[in-house]
């Protein structure tokens, strides 16, 4: 029997030969792109080629896919000092018939040679268990992992619109193909990847953060998948919502104030009343009444414009501005935030309520505007916090979906006095800081426009068919 697997073997060998020389040359020419994982396929072909050098005998081949290994293990920053160590001692030698006969018998024989113990016991962790802990999916092995063993890259297909996050992991276990599900990823894959290491591949059709961690013999993925399903709800409106509804939309600044002047000397006046205008397209287009505090480049006092909100009965007031920072930090400072009207909280607060407010305000001093926040609009207070959420929440949901880098500011509370005197729940809306030249230059951009204002409708129709 064990002759006969011998000759089987030997001729499983002499199949394979014919292809080594255009397998070194593929891995060579993928080791050459600048693919991430072009070069991770050149690194397990290599070491593929190299098993089976050391199976055949053929030191030729197992001089070449060593040297592979080591470079393209030192491009991708994994851990191949075995695999050098082991080139510096190779010496080419002549394989022939009888020795390749010799090394494949003893692949088949309970005592194997010292050379193939070192191979299979290379890798020496096995998956002995996988369970998800609400969004984190954890991976235990039977010993602690080391830093070396897990590497991770990510690929997107922008004509499939398709985000790729991969994991290889060291294990000496054999796996069968198997895909997991979880809500709100399209796809989790766990499979074999090559002789001593298993792959997985999580695949979703909008991008997603994904952070890992290692603890002892633990591998922890978070995938955030909650975060996931609900920027994807919230970039839908409900399927059931009342829109017997009247918004007032207010376009911040206007007129002899043009707000804040930002990167490329785009001007506050002019990118919020774009975007004022597509949501008051899309919201009347839903069934809504909608009104807007200027419907072209004047100035409007800013206690006039929650008078004409209770005057018409508007349902919400919506006051739509663009935030701004000195030309120190205009690069890295970013995000889309939204305010509902409270005494001030934080310094921050107060300094984006200061610029809003600066162009109609009284001389009364902090003290005196804190008490009369402190007494208007309090029963308010809660509504608007809860659309404030359902607004941020569409924005980034439709904005996410098709852009990168979009940064959550998050929800706040500050004293704006534009909302003021409003009966009705009212927010500011900070759609992004216009000094900021990637942010800058979306929010002139007609369709990143769109997509804000679909967001913000969507938030509309969120909040009524939840309160």
């Amino acid at each position: 029997m064990i002759r006969l697997l011998s000759i089987f073997f030997i001729f499983y060998i002499a199949l394979y030969a014919l292809s080594d020389e255009a397998s070194l040359k593929k891995a060579d020419r993928l080791l050459r792109s600048t693919s991430k994982s072009d070069q991770f396929r050149a690194y397990d072909s290599y070491k593929d080629m190299y098993l089976r050098a050391v199976m055949s005998g053929d030191s030729k081949l197992e001089s070449s896919s060593l040297k592979g290994i080591v470079k393209s293990g030192t491009l991708l920053d994994i851990d191949v000092s075995q695999y050098s160590d082991e080139l510096k001692n190779k010496t080419p030698k002549q394989v022939n018939f009888k020795q390749s006969k010799e090394i494949a018998t003893a692949a088949f024989d309970e005592t194997k040679t010292k050379k193939q113990d070192d191979i299979w016991n290379r890798s020496l962790n096995s998956l002995v268990g996988t369970e998800w802990v609400e969004s984190k999916l954890i991976l235990t092995f039977d010993r602690e992992l080391k830093e070396n063993e897990v590497h991770y890259f990510t690929l997107h297909n922008p004509k499939k619109n398709l985000y790729k996050y991969v994991f290889d992991i060291s294990s000496s276990a054999l796996i069968k193909s198997q895909i997991i599900k979880k809500n709100g990823i399209d796809k989790i894959k766990f499979a074999q990847n090559g002789s001593d290491s298993i792959r997985i591949v999580i695949e979703n059709s909008t991008k997603i953060e994904i952070e890992h961690s290692l603890e002892s013999e633990k591998l922890i993925i978070n995938l955030q998948a909650n975060s996931v399903e609900e920027a994807r709800n919230a970039s839908l409106p409900p399927k059931r919502t009342d829109r017997t509804k009247t918004i007032m939309i207010d376009a911040g600044h206007g007129g002899t104030d043009p707000g804040a002047i930002g990167y490329n000397k785009y001007r506050e006046k002019d990118v919020v009343f774009s975007i004022a205008q597509e949501l008051n397209k899309i919201l009347k287009s839903r069934g809504y009444t909608v009104y807007m505090t200027r419907d072209s480049d004047v100035f409007v006092k800013l206690s006039g414009r929650t008078r004409l909100a209770n005057d018409k009965g508007a349902d919400l007031f919506i006051s739509v501005h663009a935030n701004a920072v000195g030309k120190e930090s205009s690069e890295s400072v970013n995000g889309i935030e939204c305010f509902f009207l409270s005494p001030s909280r934080s310094d921050r607060a107060k300094r984006i309520a200061s610029k809003e407010n600066s162009a109609d305000i009284s001389d009364m001093n902090m003290y005196a505007k804190d008490s009369i926040l402190s007494l208007v609009n309090h029963h308010n207070i809660l509504a608007s916090n809860k659309l404030a959420i359902d607004l941020q929440r569409g924005m980034l949901g439709a904005l996410k979906s098709k852009y990168d880098g979009v940064v959550d500011g998050g929800v706040r509370e500050g004293p704006f006095w534009v909302l003021v005197g409003a009966s009705m729940p009212s927010v500011l809306i900070e759609v992004g800081f216009i000094t900021n030249p990637t942010e800058a230059t979306r929010l002139v951009d007609l369709k990143y426009q769109q997509t804000m204002a679909k967001g913000m409708a969507d938030g509309v129709e969120r909040y009524f068919a939840n309160n």
